[in-house]
């Protein structure tokens, strides 16, 4: 997680590798509400950045762990400072866009592509920000997960590392710097179920339910498009672990629950526009979401699920006994399979940006103002989404975890042409206690 808000974030200030910076009594408020959030969790180690603003926030959130907190105590690393921004520290960002305007719209648009200049010993030195903190980030997985097999582990750091450790995890290059957005005490969940090398599951992304607000504020001047995306509520079909698809499936009594609450949890959120796929667990989803508002559904038919084919409303047990290669090439190398009498990833990548795309094209803008979409669709349409919006393709299908009832935000500063933002991912805070994803984790 980040650390909570300080000094510096007040006064938009560039915080870097200087330590001047601090919590503001917010900051230390927050920091001491995730210690409570994380009550609970078995922690087996706590790392921390050795800066003043993180040392703070992680300190807090141990003393607030109660029997959660590690007995080895907090660790801190160098490998989670801040990113070097020696050139900027401590300057106001507005002056910095003023003083050096070519760079400060170099850091805007191509980040990875900025140099700045360190006096050393031995003289003065370039180096690229964004990359040397891509390689910080790599080394820390490198050194901390392999002693940590099975564990569950605290970091608390800054945004850029935390932007930096999410794209490292995940595989994503230094080009996907601005995918992600980190919000002070925000929390993320990432799964490393290999090695360090191997490309961890996003469970959620910062979530900051625990501060009182559903999502970060919109992060644009000029107004622009905020996407929710929602994964319909719970089926019997996830339930028991069997294949649906392009089976109409309903909702079971615990999908209807899950949907109320989403809708209790987006109530003060504005809905300007609303689009489901047409099958009948999104529908219902979004027509629970949407009672009391007057708006009108749109049905689009690129939303609808993945087809299974013949995998279709069998167990995965029984599709085992039959297809023990292809079910095994899924799991591993899910674009590698062609369902039997069905669809391959391709294909629904296909259709769901295509039908991600149109929605976004055609929403319209109003200067100054915030448009708020909402998209209820399915598990496989969902994960092809997000993978696309960061640049992955259906090898990378795993990537993104997405729970029945579960909303996901993304923000299109200044309208639809502009590069989406992931502001929080697979938020199900509403759907039970905690911070991690407690629903159904039954088949597609």
């Amino acid at each position: 997680m980040r650390h909570g808000i300080s000094t510096y974030n007040v006064l938009r200030r560039v915080q870097g590798h200087c330590d001047e910076s601090n919590l503001t009594e917010e900051g230390r408020v927050a920091a001491s509400k995730v210690g409570v959030t994380l009550q609970g969790l078995p922690f087996a180690a706590a790392y921390s950045s050795p800066l003043q603003r993180a040392k703070e926030t992680a300190e807090l959130i141990m003393a607030n762990l109660g029997d959660s907190a590690p007995a080895s105590g907090l660790q801190f690393t160098d490998l989670l400072k801040e990113i070097n921004l020696a050139e900027w520290e401590g300057l106001e960002f507005d002056a910095i866009a003023e003083q050096d305007p070519e760079r400060y719209r170099i850091w805007r648009d191509r980040p990875h592509t900025l140099t700045m200049v360190q006096d050393t010993p031995s003289g003065p030195v370039e180096f690229f920000p964004v990359v040397d903190l891509y390689e910080q980030a790599k080394t820390f997985w490198q050194k901390v997960i392999p002693n940590h097999d099975g564990d569950t582990i605290l970091v608390v750091a800054h945004s850029a590392i935390n932007r930096a450790l999410i794209s490292t995890a995940i595989g994503l290059d230094v080009t996907g710097y601005k995918s992600f957005y980190q919000a002070n005490c925000g929390i993320n969940v990432i799964n490393f179920s290999g090695g360090w090398d191997q490309p961890a599951q996003l469970e959620s992304v910062n979530q900051v339910t625990h501060l009182g607000n559903p999502f970060p504020a919109f992060r644009g001047k000029h107004g622009g498009i905020r996407m929710l995306l929602v994964r319909h509520g719970e089926t019997d079909w996830n339930r028991q672990k069997k294949f649906q698809g392009q089976i109409d499936v309903p909702l079971n009594p615990e999908g209807r629950s899950q949907s109320g609450r989403a809708a209790a949890f987006l109530k003060d959120v504005p809905i300007d526009r609303a689009v489901t796929s047409p099958m009948l667990r999104p529908k219902e989803t979004a027509e629970i979401i949407l009672s009391g508002r007057n708006l009108t559904l749109e049905l689009d038919d690129n939303l609808k699920e993945i087809s299974h084919g013949l995998w279709e409303g069998k167990l995965e047990s029984e599709i085992e006994e039959i297809y023990a290669t292809e079910l095994d090439q899924w799991k591993r190398s899910p674009h590698l399979v062609q369902m039997p009498e069905g669809e391959n990833l391709d294909q629904v990548w296909e259709r769901a940006i295509a039908a991600w795309q149109a929605i976004v094209a055609s929403t319209p803008v109003t200067p100054g103002q915030v448009t708020t979409v909402m998209v209820v669709a399915h598990d496989a349409i969902n994960k092809a989404i997000l993978c696309h919006l960061i640049g992955f393709g259906p090898d990378a299908f795993w990537t993104f975890k997405q729970g029945n009832g579960s909303v996901s935000v993304i923000d299109y500063a200044g309208g639809a042409t502009a590069q989406p933002l992931l502001q929080s991912i697979n938020i199900t805070s509403h759907l039970s206690a905690g911070v991690l994803d407690q629903t159904a984790a039954g088949a597609l």
